[in-house]
């Protein structure tokens, strides 16, 4: 008897730390949520913080967030509080005869509040939800508007800016938008294979990159740094090391690095057993670079390439270590990616590798 009462009493406890936890989790989410939102936007706990948005679609949609995160909390603490005075009014007393007590049907009331309420709450949060698309879908280009068409490739991204004449590859150079003077940019999104997803937290929403189905987004950062995002749908083997880098400049710096894109790749006699090696290998079908014979469209343009700081798409630090191993052998560094191993010689990959270097 002793010992059944001991097991039962211990199964009781289990049941109220359980109970404990499943109405403590809720209010720690809860809570933890609310101070995320309301956290210094000067200080983001993470380069893709949500919650300290740069630019106007990005603040937008931050708005409606806490707008649908107080929804939600509110209901959250009614239903809470509705269900601990349940619990305690109508727990068992001891002297509770253990008959079913009198039963409630056919309230008006009751049935007109549950259905009423939940449908303008719903109501609500589809206005604030359409109004907030509206504003940043039908957003028209101003004439001094920057036009870049981003293309998804497994596993990489290529920019290409029309109006500028420059092509560059997974890291995207945008002019700071002043909003005494907006420069906002404009995206137009395709997908050269399956489906991608434009990604930037702290500068907008999620857009798809569809295959044959141009989609559009922009966006008007209103702070100079780096800005990071993700492929936020699952392409392949390596869609998670598809990663996003937006350089946001002053327009001065943003100018100066367009006259630099815009050059032809530097001719130097020093490594050209490099350019050969290039030019006579299977790169050129894949690789432009300009001024050269290379002119292949399936791997991004590497004309300019030690411009950037990272390669495969953000994988790895742009190091001629990095570098001379991603020829060697591109599934050290992102396994699944489509680039083939050439196969080179250890003499052949040291001058290859000198050859890239200069492309600056």
């Amino acid at each position: 008897m002793g010992a059944n009462s001991r097991t039962e009493g211990s199964n009781l406890r289990l049941r109220g730390s359980i109970s404990g936890c499943a109405v403590g989790l809720p209010i720690f989410v809860c809570f933890g949520g609310a101070a995320l939102a309301f956290a210094d936007p000067t200080q983001p706990s993470s380069p893709t913080n949500i919650f300290a948005p740069a630019s106007s679609p990005a603040k937008s949609i931050f708005g409606l967030s806490l707008f649908v995160l107080a929804v939600t909390g509110a209901i959250f603490l009614v239903v809470f509080a509705l269900l601990l005075y349940s619990v305690v009014s109508f727990r068992k007393k001891r002297n509770d005869d253990g008959r079913e007590p009198p039963q409630v049907y056919g309230s008006n009331q009751v049935e007109l509040a549950w259905t009423v309420i939940p449908v303008l709450i719903v109501v609500a949060l589809f206005m604030a939800t359409a109004r907030v698309i509206a504003l940043v879908q039908k957003t028209s280009p101003p004439g001094n508007a920057i036009a870049v068409t981003a293309i998804g490739h497994q596993f990489w991204w290529e920019y290409r800016y029309p109006d500028l004449g420059v092509v560059t590859a997974n890291e995207l150079h945008l002019p700071v938008s002043d909003p005494a003077y907006p420069t906002p940019t404009f995206i137009t999104l395709l997908s050269a294979d399956t489906d991608h997803s434009f990604w930037v937290p702290r500068l907008g929403g999620k857009t798809d990159l569809i295959p044959n189905h141009p989609n559009t987004m922009w966006i008007d950062p209103q702070a100079t740094g780096v800005y990071f995002g993700q492929c936020a749908q699952y392409c392949g083997t390596q869609h998670a090391k598809m990663l996003l880098r937006v350089y946001v400049q002053t327009k001065d710096e943003f100018n100066q690095w367009i006259l630099q894109q815009r050059q032809p790749a530097f001719a130097n006699d020093a490594v050209s057993q490099g350019q050969r090696t290039f030019e006579t290998t299977a790169c050129i079908n894949c690789h432009t670079v300009s001024g050269t014979v290379a002119n292949g469209r399936f791997g991004p343009d590497l004309t300019h390439l030690m411009s950037r700081d990272t390669i495969a798409a953000g994988a790895a630090p742009n190091t001629p270590q990095n570098l001379r191993l991603w020829i060697r052998n591109p599934d050290a560094i992102k396994p699944g990616s489509l680039m083939p191993a050439m196969q080179l010689s250890d003499q052949q990959l040291d001058a290859l590798t000198a050859y890239l270097e200069t492309l600056r």
